[in-house]
């Protein structure tokens, strides 16, 4: 039997989503494809119930692409509620533990190096991490809080934006992927010798999407089945802005569509020298249009993810 054929309509390229507190990211996802009446949709990095801000949503070929979206750096405002700890680690839970201390900027300002750098980080208790091959959030909900090993992370910055009154403190992050804001509300507060929670979150850059081309699903509505010829519908490459392009000529697209590895030496002279190194990742472009994303080894350019465009 041949493939079957999905259903909706064969959109390709990207939709950056202001996501409301109070909906899952698959909840948006779905609004997203009810309104544009797309066949394929995903998105770029989960936000938490009550996080809003920034969801890129992936339709068609674009999906193919998510992986490299989700790489890219993320910037964040939070909040901290000093002197309550949560199950959740976020507003949304139960309060576990109260402190009466709370942290002045001066001392809040002398922690946050620590916090700045690469540093090991354990996920949430309620999070989608595997533990022994079930999510987290599963073992928690059933069985009490799973035991969950410290990972690396990255934040790039961590800067106190303001503290509104003593309970709280906003704070402005840039981070890695796999960083989770809330360990890092819980770990801040510790350090500060209080407890604490993520009481509100806002994401504000994931790699190259920013708030500024975002859109909500009320704005979406009223476009319905015209989004996809607005401002708003981005190109599936928009998420490969970072990625070095190479020039290919239609035989060498051809090549290269039909899973044919491609000289990598021709190809190289026709960027800036230094541009392009072997065991790179490459936009392979024909006549402006994506054709795939392509690995530079063994003196070649070898096909990752074919598009078709």
């Amino acid at each position: 039997m041949g493939r079957k054929r999905r259903r909706g309509r064969p959109l390709n390229g990207w939709l950056v989503i202001d996501k409301p507190a109070g909906m899952t990211s698959t909840a948006v996802v779905n609004e997203v494809r009810r309104i544009t009446g797309a066949a394929k949709v995903g998105h770029g990095g989960t936000l938490d119930p009550m996080a809003t801000g920034i969801l890129p949503i992936a339709m068609g070929e674009a999906t193919k692409t998510v992986a490299w979206a989700m790489e890219g750096e993320k910037t964040y405002r939070l909040t901290v509620r000093w002197g309550e700890a949560t199950d959740t680690e976020d507003a949304d839970g139960s309060v576990t533990e109260t402190s009466d201390v709370r942290p002045d900027a001066a001392a809040i300002e002398v922690a946050l190096p620590a916090f700045t750098g690469p540093i090991d980080q354990i996920p949430p208790a309620y999070s989608a991490v595997k533990v022994d091959g079930r999510r987290a959030y599963d073992v928690a909900r059933n069985e009490g809080e799973p035991t969950l090993a410290p990972r690396e992370v990255l934040i790039d910055a961590l800067r106190l934006e303001g503290a509104p009154d003593a309970d709280h403190a906003t704070f402005v992050v840039r981070a890695g992927k796999g960083a989770y804001m809330r360990s890092l509300a819980r770990d801040l507060a510790r350090a500060l010798g209080t407890v604490g929670h993520l009481s509100a979150l806002r994401r504000t850059v994931v790699g190259p999407f920013t708030e500024n081309q975002a859109i909500s699903l009320d704005q979406l509505g009223a476009l319905g089945h015209d989004a996809p010829s607005s401002e708003h519908f981005l190109p599936v490459e928009a998420a490969l802005d970072d990625i070095p392009a190479l020039t290919l000529t239609e035989a060498e697209a051809r090549r290269l569509r039909s899973g044919q590895a491609l000289p990598a030496l021709p190809l190289a002279q026709r960027v800036p020298r230094g541009t392009v190194q072997p065991g790179a990742t490459v936009r392979a472009m024909g006549d402006g249009r994506l054709v795939a994303l392509a690995r530079i080894e063994g003196g070649e350019v070898r096909p990752v993810r074919v598009m078709n465009l």
